[in-house]
Protein backbone atom coordinates (compact mmCIF):
# COMPACT_ATOMS: atom_id res chain seq x y z
CA UNK A 1 0.00 0.00 0.00
CA UNK A 2 1.70 3.68 -0.96
CA UNK A 3 0.29 5.08 2.12
CA UNK A 4 1.87 2.39 4.02
CA UNK A 5 5.05 3.28 2.43
CA UNK A 6 5.02 6.76 2.83
CA UNK A 7 5.06 6.14 6.58
CA UNK A 8 7.90 3.50 6.64
CA UNK A 9 10.55 5.29 4.40
CA UNK A 10 12.94 8.09 3.85
CA UNK A 11 12.09 10.42 1.55
CA UNK A 12 14.38 11.65 -1.25
CA UNK A 13 13.40 15.59 -1.96
CA UNK A 14 12.53 17.42 -5.15
CA UNK A 15 14.83 20.13 -5.94
CA UNK A 16 13.86 23.41 -4.87
CA UNK A 17 14.11 26.78 -7.44
CA UNK A 18 16.22 28.81 -4.79
CA UNK A 19 19.33 30.19 -4.70
CA UNK A 20 22.58 28.06 -4.53
CA UNK A 21 25.66 28.70 -1.57
CA UNK A 22 22.92 29.06 1.41
CA UNK A 23 24.21 28.82 4.76
CA UNK A 24 23.52 25.59 6.52
CA UNK A 25 20.94 25.86 9.17
CA UNK A 26 22.31 24.39 12.77
CA UNK A 27 20.32 21.35 14.01
CA UNK A 28 19.95 23.26 17.22
CA UNK A 29 17.88 25.95 14.98
CA UNK A 30 15.87 23.36 13.78
CA UNK A 31 15.45 21.81 16.82
CA UNK A 32 14.32 24.67 17.92
CA UNK A 33 11.67 25.58 14.99
CA UNK A 34 10.20 21.92 15.51
CA UNK A 35 9.74 22.21 19.20
CA UNK A 36 8.37 25.66 18.69
CA UNK A 37 5.31 24.16 16.55
CA UNK A 38 2.06 23.68 18.36
CA UNK A 39 -0.25 23.31 16.34
CA UNK A 40 -0.20 23.52 11.66
CA UNK A 41 -1.81 22.55 8.96
CA UNK A 42 -0.85 23.25 5.18
CA UNK A 43 -1.56 21.24 1.73
CA UNK A 44 0.41 18.78 0.61
CA UNK A 45 1.70 16.91 -2.65
CA UNK A 46 3.16 13.24 -2.12
CA UNK A 47 4.99 11.36 -4.80
CA UNK A 48 4.94 7.67 -4.29
CA UNK A 49 7.19 5.26 -5.09
CA UNK A 50 5.83 4.22 -8.36
CA UNK A 51 6.00 7.55 -9.62
CA UNK A 52 1.92 8.09 -9.17
CA UNK A 53 0.98 11.82 -7.49
CA UNK A 54 -1.50 11.89 -4.66
CA UNK A 55 -2.41 15.32 -2.85
CA UNK A 56 -4.17 16.44 0.54
CA UNK A 57 -4.30 17.94 3.36
CA UNK A 58 -1.91 17.86 6.97
CA UNK A 59 -2.69 18.87 10.20
CA UNK A 60 -0.49 18.74 12.86
CA UNK A 61 -0.61 19.09 16.71
CA UNK A 62 2.45 18.63 18.77
CA UNK A 63 3.56 16.49 20.56
CA UNK A 64 2.01 13.03 18.99
CA UNK A 65 -0.25 14.04 16.54
CA UNK A 66 -1.04 13.85 12.92
CA UNK A 67 -3.93 13.69 10.42
CA UNK A 68 -2.91 13.05 6.42
CA UNK A 69 -6.18 13.94 4.60
CA UNK A 70 -5.85 12.06 0.88
CA UNK A 71 -7.97 13.77 -1.80
CA UNK A 72 -10.09 11.19 -4.08
CA UNK A 73 -9.71 9.39 -6.14
CA UNK A 74 -7.04 7.74 -3.13
CA UNK A 75 -9.70 9.48 -0.41
CA UNK A 76 -7.57 7.83 2.50
CA UNK A 77 -7.08 8.62 6.03
CA UNK A 78 -3.88 8.58 7.95
CA UNK A 79 -4.20 9.58 11.85
CA UNK A 80 -1.51 9.49 14.80
CA UNK A 81 -2.35 9.60 17.72
CA UNK A 82 -2.02 8.03 21.23
CA UNK A 83 1.35 6.71 20.38
CA UNK A 84 -0.39 4.77 17.36
CA UNK A 85 -0.44 5.24 13.90
CA UNK A 86 -4.07 4.08 12.12
CA UNK A 87 -4.14 3.89 7.83
CA UNK A 88 -8.04 4.12 6.85
CA UNK A 89 -8.53 2.34 3.19
CA UNK A 90 -11.94 4.83 1.93
CA UNK A 91 -12.06 1.42 -0.37
CA UNK A 92 -12.87 -1.32 2.27
CA UNK A 93 -14.24 -1.98 5.10
CA UNK A 94 -11.67 -3.89 7.27
CA UNK A 95 -11.03 -2.15 10.35
CA UNK A 96 -7.99 0.27 9.92
CA UNK A 97 -4.17 -0.81 9.75
CA UNK A 98 -2.50 -0.05 12.56
CA UNK A 99 1.21 0.29 14.14
CA UNK A 100 3.47 2.01 16.87
CA UNK A 101 4.13 5.29 16.05
CA UNK A 102 7.92 4.70 17.56
CA UNK A 103 8.02 2.32 14.81
CA UNK A 104 7.96 4.91 12.18
CA UNK A 105 10.21 8.05 11.10
CA UNK A 106 7.21 10.41 11.68
CA UNK A 107 7.93 9.82 15.50
CA UNK A 108 11.23 11.26 14.86
CA UNK A 109 9.36 15.04 14.37
CA UNK A 110 6.62 14.89 16.72
CA UNK A 111 8.30 13.22 19.81
CA UNK A 112 7.81 15.70 22.63
CA UNK A 113 10.94 16.76 22.49
CA UNK A 114 12.95 17.42 19.57
CA UNK A 115 16.86 17.22 19.68
CA UNK A 116 18.80 16.30 16.33
CA UNK A 117 21.83 17.09 17.82
CA UNK A 118 21.59 13.88 19.86
CA UNK A 119 24.14 11.10 19.17
CA UNK A 120 23.88 8.92 15.91
CA UNK A 121 20.23 10.88 15.76
CA UNK A 122 21.31 12.46 12.33
CA UNK A 123 22.86 10.59 10.15
CA UNK A 124 23.03 13.66 7.14
CA UNK A 125 23.53 17.08 7.69
CA UNK A 126 24.15 19.41 4.25
CA UNK A 127 23.47 22.50 2.03
CA UNK A 128 22.17 21.61 -1.64
CA UNK A 129 20.81 24.15 -3.96
CA UNK A 130 19.21 26.86 -1.29
CA UNK A 131 17.95 24.30 1.16
CA UNK A 132 19.38 22.92 4.48
CA UNK A 133 18.43 18.79 4.42
CA UNK A 134 18.97 16.87 7.96
CA UNK A 135 18.60 12.86 7.39
CA UNK A 136 17.08 11.93 11.11
CA UNK A 137 16.79 8.06 12.48
CA UNK A 138 16.08 6.68 15.41
CA UNK A 139 19.64 5.99 16.55
CA UNK A 140 18.27 2.77 18.67
CA UNK A 141 16.05 1.13 15.94
CA UNK A 142 17.95 2.09 12.25
CA UNK A 143 15.86 -0.28 10.77
CA UNK A 144 12.31 1.51 11.32
CA UNK A 145 13.63 3.76 8.19
CA UNK A 146 15.01 7.08 8.21
CA UNK A 147 13.35 10.59 7.55
CA UNK A 148 15.00 13.83 4.71
CA UNK A 149 13.85 16.80 6.75
CA UNK A 150 14.25 19.47 3.89
CA UNK A 151 14.23 23.35 5.07
CA UNK A 152 14.36 27.01 3.98
CA UNK A 153 15.51 29.86 5.78
CA UNK A 154 14.43 33.55 6.55
CA UNK A 155 11.65 32.51 7.77
CA UNK A 156 12.64 28.86 8.32
CA UNK A 157 10.45 26.37 7.60
CA UNK A 158 10.11 22.71 6.47
CA UNK A 159 9.38 22.13 3.49
CA UNK A 160 9.05 18.78 2.39
CA UNK A 161 10.34 15.22 3.70
CA UNK A 162 11.54 12.17 1.96
CA UNK A 163 10.66 8.51 3.43
CA UNK A 164 13.30 5.32 2.36
CA UNK A 165 11.78 1.96 2.96
CA UNK A 166 14.12 -0.58 3.93
CA UNK A 167 13.70 -1.99 0.37
CA UNK A 168 15.14 1.61 -0.93
CA UNK A 169 11.51 2.68 -1.86
CA UNK A 170 10.98 6.35 -2.07
CA UNK A 171 8.22 8.98 -1.08
CA UNK A 172 8.21 12.36 -1.16
CA UNK A 173 5.78 15.04 0.27
CA UNK A 174 6.09 18.14 -0.56
CA UNK A 175 4.24 20.79 1.84
CA UNK A 176 2.65 24.03 0.74
CA UNK A 177 3.25 26.66 3.27
CA UNK A 178 2.82 25.33 6.95
CA UNK A 179 1.14 28.06 8.85
CA UNK A 180 0.23 27.95 12.85
CA UNK A 181 -3.70 27.49 13.37
CA UNK A 182 -5.87 27.42 16.21
CA UNK A 183 -6.55 24.69 18.04
CA UNK A 184 -7.88 21.63 16.47
CA UNK A 185 -11.34 19.87 18.51
CA UNK A 186 -10.20 16.75 20.04
CA UNK A 187 -11.42 14.28 17.63
CA UNK A 188 -9.60 15.49 14.52
CA UNK A 189 -7.11 12.93 15.78
CA UNK A 190 -9.08 10.24 17.17
CA UNK A 191 -8.36 7.14 15.93
CA UNK A 192 -11.36 5.84 18.22
CA UNK A 193 -13.78 8.47 17.17
CA UNK A 194 -13.03 8.32 13.76
CA UNK A 195 -13.68 4.24 13.91
CA UNK A 196 -17.29 5.05 15.76
CA UNK A 197 -18.10 7.47 12.93
CA UNK A 198 -17.68 4.77 10.14
CA UNK A 199 -19.50 1.95 12.04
Amino acid sequence: MMIRSALFAPFAALLLALPAQAEIIPLSTISDYLNGMSTAATEFTQINADGSISTGTIKIKRPGRMRFEYAPPEAALVLASAGQVAIFDAKSNQPPEQYPLSRTPLNLILSPVVDLTRARMVVGHAEVDGTTRVTVQDPDHPEYGAMELVFTDQPLQLRQWVITDDLGSQTTVILGNLTATADFPSSTFSITAELQQRE
